[in-house]
């Protein structure tokens, strides 16, 4: 009897934490805490756009190959150029195995990016990258699916930039989202994380 009385305030405290604990969970699935921010199943979806030369791609043009997507829009300054420079730099660390990887730079400024548009702004990048753009409407449901924020910005003379994610996206070879990719680092060790994908 001793060592039962002894024993029943440890049960007590070992009821009353994991009823805190239950407590607690319920709690974080009741608003969203438990949910990660982007699954896999959240991110991507149907589209069709055109490319620089007036092809259509759509979300099928994903499957059988890794995927890098990044958001941007030409008159960008800094992000855009930027990461399009380190897309580049680790596709030509891929070697051959480049032509094997999509690489997509999707327009978020329909309104300025023509197919002629992106294809003069691509030029000073890797020729594996093609640049993704369509009617508003076409260009608002991708980014939609892809959960990507863009929005004008009104400039002092008139004109306007754009506010966006700027996230490298790594899509697998069945379309689906892996998790950003990461291009701070050297491009070879890049492109060696992203040959696992091939």
């Amino acid at each position: 009897m001793i060592k039962t009385a002894a024993a029943r305030p440890l049960v007590i405290v070992a009821a009353f934490g994991a009823s805190l604990l239950v407590g607690l969970i319920v709690m974080l699935s009741a608003f969203g805490g438990m949910r990660s921010v982007a699954t896999p199943a959240a991110i991507g979806g149907p589209f069709q756009l055109t490319d620089q030369s007036g092809d259509t791609v759509t979300e099928k043009d994903l499957q059988g190959r890794p995927t890098l997507i990044f958001f941007g829009f030409t008159h960008c300054p800094d992000i855009c150029p930027t990461s399009l420079f380190e897309i580049s730099e680790v596709l030509r660390a891929m070697g051959e195995d480049a032509d094997r990887v999509n690489a997509y730079f999707i327009s978020v400024d329909p309104d300025r990016d023509t197919a002629s548009a992106m294809k003069d702004y691509l030029s000073s990048f890797d020729p594996h990258l093609k640049g993704l753009t369509g009617d508003p409407a076409a260009v608002q449901k991708v980014l939609t699916e892809y959960r990507v924020y863009a929005k004008k910005v009104p400039l002092k003379d008139g004109d306007y930039t754009m506010d966006h994610t700027a996230l490298i996206y790594l899509m697998d070879r069945d379309g689906r989202f892996v998790a950003p990719f990461n291009v701070n680092r050297k491009p070879e060790e890049a492109a060696a994380d992203l040959k696992r994908y091939l």
